[in-house]
């Protein structure tokens, strides 16, 4: 696929000097993260792959890019009235702290649902925060109906030329680290991130690869570009990008300097959030390993690459970090439940614990079950938890125990 170039006949709502603009505006006041190269992941996927690790900024994502670029060109009658935005994310963190360091008042509205995690870390940064409504939608239409009664400056999280130049910057600081990176792969929300990193790849003769990723659930930049139609609802991984309508000035730059879109399953979200804790030691949220899930749901298509992948943000539940590594664990083999057909006899559950304990199976949990069961009534339903080193040694577990006659099948994830 050739590579798409800046349009010769008509000027894009932000340039190459807007982002070098902002990059000369917030330096020194945001991490200049680094670019690092992955040995694991480049041998693993066929490409040289190098992370962003924009998940180490001071409220672990990208987002403070773009918001501080916008409140540093606010006037000084701006400033002092204040800023205001409808976020339930990082865009909130990243606007909150930055204009209570600059002593800059901000409001941000959360729908009433917004998870306390969240709504105390905004306050946390000095935020006043208001909750309103049930949907984005609803927090949305608050927030502007504060800025016109109170003369609020309203932040979008995306579609502000001010905002796209600051997030452009991290493009800028990943070509710089490395200028042999010929292709880049950005997770697409509303659309900001890429398209301030399209207009760097983009610019002064550089011939780079721009490849969106949005996650299959959440299509909404793939159908506004292709003229679909497919679906935009669901509990995704990946809520950072779970946008159901792209800005209008993001889809132009999309458009014009993107080459292609990318739609990954949340399977591959999961494995990807769990690969980069494991292989990279470091948390991402499911938007923050988008990159990588492409990456890995494509690998013949970026062989032989040198790619940059953003880390775009590391705010992810602690709880539900814990069950995607458990679910991966589950799908690799290395943890199982099993389900084995008993006689309800004495000593049935120890001979079938002898099994585990001859091949060094580790059980972690045991669940009879002898009423909701479709077996005779002195038939019973065993489940094991158990952890094995790999899917070889889950195979040599459950061949043993039909060799000794046990009816046993593996309880499938979905």
């Amino acid at each position: 696929m050739a590579s798409k170039t800046v349009p010769a006949t008509q000027p894009l709502p932000v340039s190459i000097d807007d982002v070098r603009a902002a990059q000369a505006r917030i330096m020194g006041q945001i991490v200049r993260t680094p670019t690092l190269v992955s040995k694991t992941l480049s041998d693993l996927t066929g490409a040289t792959v190098y992370l962003k690790f924009e998940n180490l900024q001071f409220t672990a994502a990208y987002k403070e890019r773009g918001a501080l670029n916008t409140l540093l060109q606010l006037d000084e009658a701006a400033r002092a009235k204040g800023v205001i935005a409808a976020s339930a994310g990082n865009h909130a963190q990243g606007l909150a702290y930055h204009a209570t360091r600059l002593g800059i008042p901000s409001t941000i509205v959360m729908p009433k649902n917004t998870p306390i995690v969240k709504v105390t870390q905004t306050e946390h940064h000095g935020a006043n925060v208001i909750l309103e409504g049930e949907t984005f939608d609803a927090a949305y239409a608050h927030s502007r109906k504060l800025e016109a009664e109170h003369g609020f400056t309203f932040v979008h999280p995306f579609d502000d030329p001010r905002i796209i130049a600051g997030q452009g910057t991290l493009a800028l600081e990943m070509i710089e680290d490395v200028p042999d990176i010929d292709t880049l792969i950005i997770p697409i929300g509303g659309g900001g991130l890429i398209s301030g990193c399209a207009t760097v790849a983009k610019s002064e003769g550089r011939d780079i690869e721009v490849v969106g990723v949005q996650a299959e659930l959440y299509p909404s930049m793939y159908n506004r570009i292709h003229h679909t139609d497919m679906p935009c609802a669901g509990d995704t991984l990946a809520e950072g990008i779970a946008v159901k309508q792209p800005g209008g000035i993001t889809a132009k730059l999309v458009e014009a300097l993107v080459d292609d879109i990318v739609l990954v399953s949340e399977r591959r979200l999961e494995e990807s959030v769990s690969l980069l804790l494991q292989i990279e030691k470091t948390v991402v949220e499911g938007a923050g390993a988008a990159g990588l899930a492409a990456l890995l749901a494509e690998p013949q298509r970026f062989k032989g690459k040198t790619v940059g992948i953003v880390l775009c943000g590391g705010n992810i539940d602690p709880r539900l970090l814990a069950y995607v590594l458990l679910r991966d664990l589950a799908r690799s083999g290395r943890m199982a439940r099993l389900r084995i057909r008993l006689q309800d006899r004495p000593g049935a559950l120890y001979k079938v614990a002898q099994i585990f304990e001859q091949l060094s199976v580790n059980i972690l949990e045991l669940s009879h079950q002898r009423i909701f069961t479709n077996l005779p009534a002195k038939g019973l339903s065993l489940d094991v938890e158990c952890e094995t080193r790999d899917r070889d040694h889950l195979d040599r577990l459950m061949t043993a125990l039909r060799r000794a006659q046990y009816e046993v099948q593996l309880v499938e994830l979905a």
